[in-house]
């Protein structure tokens, strides 16, 4: 088992595309972590990196306590599994997972061990004589899984592992690489782009966007307390609800018709950074969002029925009344001609909310961050 450490790492292709941008994470030993972020961020570059498969520009990477920047992929003692399977089509399952071993030289009877028991733990034994091609995608990507777990690496690379696969199969998959990284107790490096799979699969959550590290966090305190904007938006679904304002000189936040009552971590956010006065972004998510009588007038552009959740659609009427099109104490959604930007609030199935019906929504409070629109950075209380 093994720490991965990158220091100062740099990508960049002919000295002018710059990929990767200075890039300092250390995972810990037996450590379950998550790289995510949009295409193009750089996640797979870095793990690529980590295999050997791609060189770096600048920087050292270590595996444990040695630097491999110049180590051969093979020599690195990790394991990689792609987003493609890549199993052989001629060979069985048990053959396909033994192949590794016997490049290597292994012995007969420590090959058949391995896969034996790498079958067990992924529930393929009756599987091992059978083609990839007499396998479902679930099947396959447990195969090449098996092949990864019989190196017994000190590090396992994962590359959007589950992306071929339908919603039902991921989500058992989901779990199927949790409960393994929990078995064999091995550092994990993952990448995807898929924010449900990095919350609920991972120890931590590293947040990516244009080669640069966002956020590198728990994901709790990733979802809860972002760093920024973008984190804050890409993180979460639907997306959290940006809403352009102004603190007024009783440190008050007006939407629209609505009053926000700042709750004293609001007030120290306020106090702080010197807020008063101040063009602020306010984030709301839309979770937290409550019908309530006296709260925010909306008519609903649209509602989602989702099962046990209503997604209910309405516009920034900040951004409506900087057009002309939402006169203050006006409904916030007026019309459907509204150019405004789009909110979302989430609530329960059995409220009774309809297109084109007034209703009113009130935010809570205690949930309500405040960001910097220029930087983007989240304003904190201390």
């Amino acid at each position: 088992m093994a720490k991965v450490e990158l220091k100062n790492v740099c990508k960049s292709y002919e000295k002018k595309v710059e990929i990767v941008k200075n890039i300092n994470l250390e995972v810990n030993d037996k450590e379950f972590i998550v790289l995510v972020g949009p295409s193009g961020c750089g996640k797979s570059t870095i793990l690529r990196m980590i295999a050997g498969l791609e060189e770096i520009t600048d920087g050292e990477i270590f595996i444990g306590e040695k630097v491999v920047n110049n180590v051969h992929p093979k020599d690195r003692d990790i394991a990689m599994v792609f987003q493609n399977y890549a199993l052989y089509p001629h060979m069985d399952v048990y053959e396909n997972m033994a192949f590794g071993l016997k490049m290597r030289k292994f012995k007969k009877d420590v090959i058949d061990k391995r896969v034996t028991e790498a079958a067990e733990i992924l529930d393929l034994t009756e599987y091992l004589q059978r083609k990839p091609r007499q396998l479902s995608g679930g099947q396959r990507q447990r195969v090449a899984l098996g092949r990864a777990i019989v190196r017994d690496p000190q590090v396992f690379l994962m590359d959007e592992p589950l992306s071929n696969l339908d919603a039902k199969l991921r989500v058992q998959m989901r779990f199927e690489i949790k409960k393994l990284h929990d078995t064999l107790k091995t550092t994990f490096v993952y990448v995807t782009h898929d924010q449900v799979e990095a919350m609920t699969m991972g120890d931590r959550i590293v947040v990516l966007n244009g080669g640069v590290i966002q956020q590198a966090d728990t994901p709790e305190q990733i979802y809860n307390w972002p760093e920024n904007i973008f984190v804050a938006g890409f993180i979460g679904s639907p997306a959290m609800n940006f809403i352009e304002t102004q603190i007024l000189p009783d440190k008050t936040i007006k939407l629209g018709n609505y009053t926000i009552y700042p709750d004293d971590n609001l007030k120290a956010v306020i106090h702080n950074n010197d807020l008063i006065g101040k063009k602020v972004t306010i984030g709301i998510r839309p979770e937290h969002f409550s019908l309530n009588s006296n709260g925010i007038k909306i008519i609903p552009e649209l509602v989602e029925m989702l099962g046990s959740e209503k997604l209910v659609h309405f516009a920034d009427c900040e951004q409506r009344l900087k057009e002309g099109l939402c006169p203050d104490g006006t409904p916030f959604m007026a019309s459907n001609q509204a150019k405004g930007k789009k909110l979302v609030a989430k609530l329960s199935s059995d409220k009774e909310v309809s297109t084109g019906e007034e209703i009113a929504l009130s935010p809570d409070v205690s949930k309500i961050l405040v960001f910097d629109p220029e930087t983007g950075k989240r304003f904190k209380a201390f």
